[in-house]
């Protein structure tokens, strides 16, 4: 596939729909939030990131490519391998493209049509999608006993699935079929399954080894959105137990601390350690899953999220490593590449890494601070921008920069912006029906 190096800048476009109404009615940003200069800006960034899915994706499938190299050097993975939580991100970002006019409704329409035709008939492990496909569908192993269903990944694309279905549910009448195709698709996965009888979710299954990997998931991370599904499931729901017991560990990860004079309301576990973690864990649940009055017995999620974006900034603009170009404009750690490979970054795991996506996926916690990212990636410095937007990483501090792509890093981008300036993705998905049930099933108050 021959990957566009140009781009077409949008100029100050209104938000509007093309062909049938979608099935919510768009919220506006007051005026005084974004400026017509902001508003250019936006639109740029949004479409280029957009691309990566739209222009980028991997042509047999329609899906989105794990990664992609600029300079054409992969490695042991080449640059035909499908993620599937990528995808379902790709799937939101389709929506957001249409309705800022990047691409016609009809195309939109064609591309996830073939897109849901091609996950019907791709591996599936229980109803579960893999971490990795090949084009053919066929499951590319992410590792030597993770060859087999993601319920993590395969999460964010029921969150896609849903989101894309409440769109086009009340469309023509081949848009109405392709909502009963996705629809069909999500009811398949067996969340029950993957419990093993327990109250826990189980992150693998695998046809040669089964829950050999035994990663049970609990605590605080980016999985919220995989119990919600869970139970919000009409076909494989899970009991409310799972979730209390197994992800909030029996109320243990309400015991939250406090960093930069800000609580983390919750704690946030990395494997027997507690720390503040990498800003993906605010934004891959919440693509969809709308933080804004979301409360439970545990805190408040939006305060949750707004607090971890706070610190990561707060830990940029203090710099306590004295690392080069870290400040109030320079900032955002998340998991992305790294000098040294892929890493896990965040203020105790901190190597002198800026990742783009940590603060541009951040745009509805902090506004303020992800445009003063933005505008300093765009019109402070001229080699960090490529045609899917900010490269993936870099380090002032090293002199180094990953001038690639990742599509969990890039396409989170375009979907977190546009729940910033419209509330598009949040109000699709909260107004499925079963996610509402899950979510009262839970406990909690949206």
């Amino acid at each position: 596939m021959t990957v566009k190096n140009t781009f077409i800048f949008i100029g100050f476009l209104l938000l509007f729909s093309c062909g049938t109404p979608t099935t919510v009615e768009l919220s506006e940003q007051p005026a005084d939030i974004e400026t017509s200069s902001d508003s250019l800006l936006l639109d740029k960034v949004q479409q280029q990131t957009f691309n990566y899915f739209w222009e980028g994706g991997e042509p047999t499938s329609g899906a989105a490519r794990e990664r992609i190299h600029p300079d054409g050097v992969y490695g042991v993975h080449g640059p035909d391998i499908v993620t599937s939580g990528g995808t379902g991100f790709g799937i939101m970002a389709t929506l957001a493209g249409i309705e800022r006019g990047f691409i016609t409704r009809e195309e939109g329409f064609e591309r996830l049509n073939k897109l849901t035709d091609w996950l019907a008939k791709a591996d599936r492990h229980h109803g579960a999608w893999p971490h990795w496909f090949h084009p053919d569908g066929k499951t590319y192993p992410f590792s030597p006993d993770d060859d087999g269903g993601d319920l993590v990944e395969t999460a964010f694309v029921a969150q896609g699935l849903i989101t894309a279905r409440q769109y086009f549910r009340n469309g023509n009448e081949k848009e109405q079929a392709l909502a009963a195709e996705m629809d069909d698709l999500w009811r398949g996965i067996e969340w029950d399954f993957y419990t093993q009888g327990k109250d826990v979710l189980y992150w693998h299954w695998s046809p040669r080894v089964a829950f050999k990997k035994d990663f049970a998931v609990r605590g605080h991370n980016e999985c919220l959105i995989m119990y919600v599904m869970a139970a919000s499931s009409p076909t494989h729901g899970t009991d409310a137990d799972v979730f209390h017991k197994g992800y909030m560990k029996d109320g243990a990860v309400a015991e939250g601390s406090t960093y930069y004079g800000l609580p983390t309301v919750l704690n946030h576990y990395d494997s027997n350690d507690m720390h503040v973690g990498p800003l993906f864990w605010a934004h891959y649940s919440h693509l969809g899953l709308d933080p804004r009055n979301l409360k439970s017995k545990y805190g408040d999620f939006w305060k949750l999220n707004q607090n971890h974006a706070k610190i990561h900034h707060r830990h940029c603009a203090e710099n306590p490593y004295d690392y080069k170009g870290y400040s109030d404009k320079c900032w955002g750690l998340t998991s992305s590449y790294s000098m040294t490979g892929y890493a896990g970054h965040n203020p105790q795991e901190d190597l002198g890494v800026i990742s783009p996506t940590a603060a541009l996926s951040s745009f509805p916690y902090t506004p303020e601070e992800s445009m003063k990212f933005l505008r300093f990636m765009y019109e402070e410095q001229d080699s960090l921008v490529g045609m899917y937007g900010p490269y993936d990483a870099f380090s002032f501090q090293s002199d180094w920069a990953a001038k690639k792509y990742l599509a969990i890093d890039q396409l989170p981008i375009p979907v977190m912006i546009e729940n910033y300036r419209s509330g598009l993705l949040w109000e699709l998905f909260m107004s499925a029906e079963e996610v509402q049930a899950g979510l009262d099933k839970l406990g909690f108050e949206y």
